[in-house]
């Protein structure tokens, strides 16, 4: 929907910091933009308008507190156009609303609060989430169903209240410095604020180099940090207040329920969710892959719009099987809607990086972020808002690390102790079936691990890369364990499978995905939707067992019986491919092999790593290993480095602003 910032202690001369934190996420809002600045608090905003398209603009104010008598007014000037500087006596109201995402209940919100006696001035979701704030304090969050990251102003307390959605679908990041509360929708408005000084923070690194993203409620930027999921904020004029997690998701499953039951459910369930997603005062289009998640959701949307526009993007290395653009392109004509897609080339992929990872914020070295981003440029030539599919895999058992206890079942009689000294044994003497027996020789917690190393850097790799480069003082790396620990022990009595979806929930799905999603679509002003993480479709998939979702022969069970009541059962029962990127093959080609080993060979590279580690991991790869998810890994941080240390961001920041750092 837009991008939020803002920061406490403000006064009128502030405008100029306001501004330019604002004027940096353009991108996120080309519809309008609105800065307030009264006693104590700033608060910016830019619009990407689909709801109420000439009366949701902020950030908006409420004067009075008398119910149907409330007077609330968009911070803008006598002509209707943003309000930049003091608030106007008639503006400064007791209440002010920054507020990125959407409620899709909004209108059922907004009739309960009329039958209460609340008045309002416009058809905005903004104004039902600020009066409902008013109406029902912190326990509007309760009746929420959406996505949003937003700070409300209360005047009377000097206060700010802060939340995040449930499963951190919208970004909030905030530091404090002496006591100033700054926050926003990016990272990059922080580092306009003259409070804050930029700083590294090594630790990110570290969990970087073993989940490939950042993994710190702090991130890569010392003393800036990501409000968690379903959690909310008080802040004084002297900093944060209190912090608390508002919801917790719970699992009740209802083993009695027979298969067909749970279906039916699933599939109403939702349909429902993406009829609310569709509510918009523009066109709302969908991504269309390979993948049952995209297909299913497509199929729904077009149950309520039959004319959408739905879109794909794959590259030309790949064809048959592995081609995503043939794949939607078959479904789209048997369902009848219209498919717009492009084939990536490895130049546009290359020349992108340093876009993506500008917006991404911080570095991320999944690759697919780039076909994300091109999807999203795609999407954004035609339609404002699309639906994608994230979340389907954590709720409904899609990926295939949650069957592997059902194949180590087979050997649960053997002693942990045993299985491991038979995997070492094995190892050794080359025999197949290593693998099988180390993951039956550990936890679910261990998995969740191996996996990620399997693609990423092991502890030992990873001490061997850093070992003597080190900032003087660091302590110790955080062993990967120590952070989801908490996250398991939250659902430490629940199976394994479970406890695994729970921790992809709340770490790499929030941590990875959901980032990405967001950033790269942000990028090009188009706002992306995600169905499947609808609080009510979780509280169904919380009552499915998990023998209904996943076995050792398949994955996501009971949705892909759902999906067949929309597409055909082909689509519906297709082996999950993930998104396929050629960086392995790329990699090997002299023209990039040189471009990355001169990343690998620059002063940056030799301060953060040892580089003959690097030169090996390019030289393995070149002579036929797999290293490349290990070399993106490296070279994306470089080139995030170069960006946001070494003044290379530049050229993707507004014109108006290149002289002021």
């Amino acid at each position: 929907m837009c991008g939020i910032c803002g920061f406490t202690q403000a006064t009128q001369g502030d405008l100029p910091i306001l501004q330019a934190m604002d004027d940096v996420m353009a991108h996120r809002g080309p519809d309008g933009e609105g800065c307030y600045i009264d006693e104590g608090i700033a608060l910016g905003h830019r619009r990407l308008s689909l709801i109420d398209l000439s009366g949701g603009n902020q950030p908006m104010v409420r004067l009075t507190g008398e119910h149907a008598s409330e007077i609330t007014s968009p911070a803008l000037d006598g002509q209707g156009n943003p309000f930049l500087g003091q608030a106007k006596a008639c503006e400064r109201g007791d209440w002010a609303i920054v507020f990125n995402g959407e409620i899709y209940n909004y209108r059922d919100l907004r009739e309960q609060l009329q039958q209460e006696g609340w008045g309002f001035q416009t058809s905005s979701d903004t104004e039902v989430l600020l009066v409902g704030y008013l109406a029902w304090g912190e326990a509007v969050l309760d009746r929420l169903r959406g996505m949003f990251a937003f700070a409300i102003w209360e005047k009377k307390t000097h206060e700010l209240f802060c939340a995040r959605d449930f499963f951190g679908i919208k970004p909030f990041y905030y530091t404090v410095q002496d006591g100033q509360f700054v926050f926003a929708s990016e990272i990059k408005c922080i580092l306009e604020h003259p409070a804050y000084e930029r700083r590294l923070n090594e630790d990110a690194l570290e969990q970087y180099l073993c989940f490939q993203f950042s993994a710190l409620d702090e991130t890569f930027f010392k003393d800036i940090f990501k409000l968690p999921p379903a959690t909310c904020m008080r802040v004084g004029q002297e900093g944060i207040l209190s912090v608390r997690r508002y919801w917790r998701p719970e699992y009740a499953f209802d083993g009695s329920r027979p298969m067909a039951d749970t279906v039916e459910a699933i599939d109403g369930a939702m349909r429902e969710s993406v009829r609310y997603h569709n509510v918009a005062d523009v066109e709302v289009g969908s991504f269309l892959s390979s993948g049952i998640d995209s297909s299913y959701m497509a199929a729904c949307l077009a149950k309520e719009n039959p004319g959408i526009k739905t879109f794909t993007v794959g590259f030309s290395e790949y064809s048959g099987e592995r081609d995503e653009i043939s794949w939607a392109g078959e479904l789209a004509d048997t369902l009848g809607i219209a498919n717009t897609s492009h084939h990536i080339t490895e130049d546009e992929y290359w020349e992108s990086l340093p876009a993506v990872q500008w917006h991404m914020d911080e570095p991320s070295a999944d690759p697919s972020a780039v076909a994300l981003y091109f999807v999203d440029k795609l999407a954004a030539t035609q339609v404002k808002a699309v639906l994608s599919g994230e979340g389907a895999d954590e709720f409904f058992g899609g990926y295939r690390i949650y069957q592997v206890p059902f194949s180590n079942a087979k050997l649960s009689w053997a002693p942990k102790g045993l299985l491991r000294g038979a995997s070492k044994a094995a190892r050794a003497l080359h025999v197949r079936g290593a693998n099988y027996l180390e993951r039956a020789s550990e936890t679910a917690e261990d998995w969740y691990y191996t996996n990620a190393n399997g693609v990423a850097f092991s502890p030992q790799e990873r001490e061997r890369l850093r070992s003597g480069k080190r900032a003087a003082g660091q302590p110790a790396p955080a062993a990967p364990q120590q952070l989801t620990a908490p996250v398991y022990a939250e659902v430490s009595e629940l199976d394994e499978v479970t406890r695994m979806q729970y921790v992809d929930l709340f770490f790499w799905l929030v941590g990875d995905i959901l980032l990405k999603t967001d950033k790269m679509s942000m990028a090009h002003s188009l706002e992306s939707r995600v169905p499947f993480l609808d609080k009510r479709v979780f509280e169904l998939s919380a009552t499915v067992p998990t023998d209904q979702k996943v076995n050792e022969q398949q994955t996501k069970i009971a949705l892909r019986e759902a999906a067949e009541r929309a597409i055909p059962q082909e689509w519906a029962q297709k082996e999950k491919l993930g998104f396929p990127v050629p960086v392995v093959s790329w990699l090997r080609q002299d023209r990039y092999y040189e471009q990355v080993k001169r990343a690998f060979a620059s002063p940056t590279a030799e301060r953060f790593f040892n580089t003959e580690c690097l030169m090996e991991l390019l030289d393995e790869h070149r002579a036929g290993a797999d290293r490349s998810r290990k070399i993106w890994i490296v070279y994306m941080f470089l080139l995030w480095h170069r960006l946001f240390f070494e003044g290379g961001d530049e050229r993707f920041r507004p014109a108006s602003q290149g002289s002021q750092r």
